[in-house]
């Protein structure tokens, strides 16, 4: 039997999309300025996955995780280290509440769209879409060597970008951002040597992080719309139109006002507290925390939130 070479030995990496919400804004938590989510090899003395991930987390951050889910295994052959060790990647996803910085070396909250800018539609269509990414696209599109492969460029930038302007599947982050890379319009898609010319607006992430994390944004994006999971990222008490604010920040589009308060009322996921707020700029609201019985039930059952385009 032949063994296997050091060349061949294989590393898992546990790597963490840390999201919290703050001033309406996604953050995600970053290291090295932002250039790379916590991360550490698993290693012999973790008794699972996830307690491995948890103590690095902790150790690079000091930052206790609550919920976590694991997202995605990414396994691709150019996943190499130096030395040409494979590298594996187990990567998480994970809701909290954000906590300061203890010091500028710490680790980093940096809003999300900082790095995928086309993503944010809360305020109508994103501009980058129509001035930058679809003329060039469409560009890459026509450069194709044969017909067949330009009619599936085409469809494929319509599906992911649409026109624009109205069209828009916010569920398409990871996408979107592989074709991208495939055009070579953001800066992984070069190296040292051949840089990306000109690359898109959006800040860059070392290694595969910045695919990490569209996956991250993806399942989250997806996950609001059948599960209660924003409860994870709220305070104790709020107002309905701060849980509006907190699902059109993460779904990246605005919600209409009516539907939105009409279902929250329907599925009974929130009771009112008999407190009020006053830091409104109109007249105070009422203040609401979870229903955690219903949290718990629904959590199997699913629970719709409504992400249809204000009118």
């Amino acid at each position: 039997m032949k063994l296997p070479s050091a060349t061949s030995a294989i590393t898992i990496e546990l790597t963490a999309v840390l999201v919290a919400l703050t001033a309406n804004e996604p953050q995600v938590l970053t290291l090295e300025d932002g250039a790379l989510l916590p991360s550490g090899p698993f290693e012999s003395e973790h008794p699972t996955l996830q307690t491995g991930l948890r103590a690095w987390v902790e150790a690079q951050t000091h930052h206790p995780l609550g919920y976590v889910e694991q997202l995605y295994t990414f396994a691709d052959r150019n996943r190499a280290a130096e030395g040409g060790r494979r590298i594996v990647s187990i990567s998480y996803l994970g809701l909290t509440r954000e906590r300061l910085s203890r010091g500028a070396r710490d680790p980093e909250w940096r809003n999300w769209y900082r790095y995928f800018p086309w993503e944010d539609w809360r305020r109508g269509a994103a501009p980058v879409v129509a001035k930058e990414i679809l003329p060039r696209l469409r560009k890459w599109s026509e450069s194709a060597g044969d017909a067949v492969q330009k009619r599936d460029r085409r469809q494929r930038i319509e599906i992911n970008f649409g026109d624009g302007r109205k069209q828009w599947n916010e569920d398409l982050v990871l996408q979107r951002y592989e074709l991208l890379y495939e055009a070579g319009l953001v800066p992984e898609a070069g190296s040292a040597r051949h840089p990306v010319v000109d690359p898109l607006p959006g800040m860059a992430m070392r290694h595969d992080h910045r695919r990490i994390l569209a996956t991250g944004i993806a399942r989250l994006r997806a996950k609001i719309k059948y599960r209660p999971v924003v409860f994870e990222l709220m305070p104790v008490t709020f107002t309905l139109l701060q849980l509006q604010r907190a699902v059109e920040a993460l779904a990246g589009r605005p919600l209409h006002k009516q539907n939105f308060r009409r279902l929250i009322d329907q599925q009974g996921l929130v009771e009112e507290t008999g407190a009020i707020t006053s830091q409104t700029a109109g007249r105070p609201a009422k203040l609401y925390r979870f229903s955690r019985a219903v949290v718990l039930e629904r959590a199997f059952g699913g629970t719709k939130l409504p992400l249809s385009r204000s009118v």
